[in-house]
């Protein structure tokens, strides 16, 4: 059983009836990774409110608050770069993710608060949209889950995996030529070709939450530990970052063609 999250492995969950002990209180089960997840999502909305406040400054009582990108730039690194760490710490040590999953959630807060804040200011009014459109989607993918709408089939699963991984590897190479001010199109142009490339991201974003969902079910019968669910909610919350992120700059791609 595999999923298109690359934080969500097999391995993870091969020997766990091997690692309980018995009680039904000590084994992860659906509605407590929902929990967990309620939980890192409140985190992560108190450290990017935090962020997004210190990111705009107001020059009196009554004036309109102005965008600071030095104050947005500090929480914009620690979120990125602490985040990532903490994410990989988590991945190879999954039962330290009763303890690591909460920070992960604040540092991407940090990361998030800056990054919408400075969308914000390019594109007003694109934030609240973003958001909507990842709830909805989140929404949408579940009932479609439950409903059996989407089957998750070894074929589903495979050509998802590899797509995700095809994107994963534009996005490192875009980061390297990066360096030497080289862009590439389908990222960041806002042409026919751009857009349908984001088009194309956020509905293999979409999906992984669909590959998610049965992979914390199918765990949940599977009997593993308790502290899994707090690596399941982490999980889910890695694909519904990326997948708000996706937004934004489809989102963003649509407004700068106005």
């Amino acid at each position: 059983m595999k999923s298109g999250n690359p934080v969500l492995q097999p391995k993870y969950f091969s020997s766990a009836d091997t690692l309980v002990y018995g009680r039904s209180e000590e084994l992860m089960t659906v509605g407590g990774t929902v929990s967990k997840a309620l939980t890192l999502g409140i985190l992560l909305m108190i450290s990017a409110a935090f962020v997004w406040t210190r990111s705009f400054q107001a020059a009196g009582w009554g004036d309109e608050a102005i965008f600071n990108p030095h104050a947005a730039a500090p929480w914009i690194m620690l979120g990125a770069f602490g985040g990532l760490i903490v994410a990989l710490a988590t991945t190879f040590k999954p039962n330290w993710s009763p303890y690591t999953a909460p920070i992960y959630a604040v540092l991407e807060g940090l990361f998030l608060g800056g990054i919408s804040a400075q969308f914000e200011v390019r594109f007003p009014g694109i934030v609240m949209p973003a958001v909507m459109l990842t709830m909805g989607t989140l929404a949408a993918m579940l009932l479609a889950y439950k409903a059996e709408l989407i089957r998750v089939t070894d074929r589903f699963r495979s050509v998802l995996i590899a797509a995700t991984g095809g994107i994963a590897l534009v996005y490192l190479l875009s980061m390297i030529l990066g360096f030497f001010h080289v862009e590439i199109p389908l990222i960041h142009g806002n042409g026919i070709m751009g857009i349908g490339f984001s088009l194309v991201v956020v509905g293999i974003a979409a999906l992984n939450l669909v590959l998610d969902f049965e992979f914390i079910e199918q765990s949940s019968r599977r009997r593993a530990p308790k502290y899994m669910e707090w690596y399941g909610a982490f999980a889910l919350m890695v694909t519904l970052v990326w997948l708000y992120l996706e937004f934004l700059r489809l989102l963003s791609k649509l407004n700068s063609r106005n």
